[in-house]
């Protein structure tokens, strides 16, 4: 798995869709991308992916697209529309898109260019109240486990196997 990072002006989220679908197509892997904002770290898109690839092992996937699947696993949840809250929307953003196999190497620079992605580092710098309110964490679960955010995230991912 891959992972690119950067801020993009995104004008026509469906021409920016069927493009990295075009990408995804060509080299053979799976493109999606998420607003950097709603990501707590590559651990919790490394667990997405991990889970939506054994979701569709089992047929129990509900998505026919193993990016769509990827995106319901990031968001822990299944309904589609709000876990499209994480995706890409109209105007500048911070991203990070998943490359996960065939020729990811080729599809990384093909997503660059199309998105035309400014290198910024855009992994890790979430919005603490944005993740918060999406994932439904507060301080107090934090502070009762001692755990981080970025574990509570994983955990609302996971916790979405339990609740299908």
């Amino acid at each position: 798995m891959r992972l690119v990072e950067g801020v993009a002006d995104v004008g026509d989220v469906d021409a920016v869709v069927a493009a990295l679908g075009d990408i995804a197509e060509e080299y053979g892997t799976t493109v999606q991308a998420f607003d950097a904002r709603y990501v707590a770290d590559r651990a919790h898109l490394e667990r997405a992916v991990e889970l939506a690839d054994r979701a569709i092992e089992r047929g129990e996937n509900v998505a026919h697209d193993r990016a769509v699947e990827i995106l319901l696993y990031a968001a822990g949840r299944r309904q589609i529309d709000r876990a499209f809250e994480m995706g890409l929307r109209e105007g500048r953003l911070p991203l990070v898109v998943v490359v996960d196999g065939g020729a990811e190497s080729a599809a990384v620079d093909s997503v660059v260019d199309e998105l035309r992605l400014d290198g910024t580092t855009t992994l890790g710098e979430y919005d603490r109240n944005r993740l918060f309110e999406f994932f439904e964490i507060t301080e107090r679960e934090l502070e009762a486990t001692d755990g981080t955010v970025s574990e509570a995230v994983r955990e609302r991912v996971a916790l979405l196997d339990v609740e299908k």
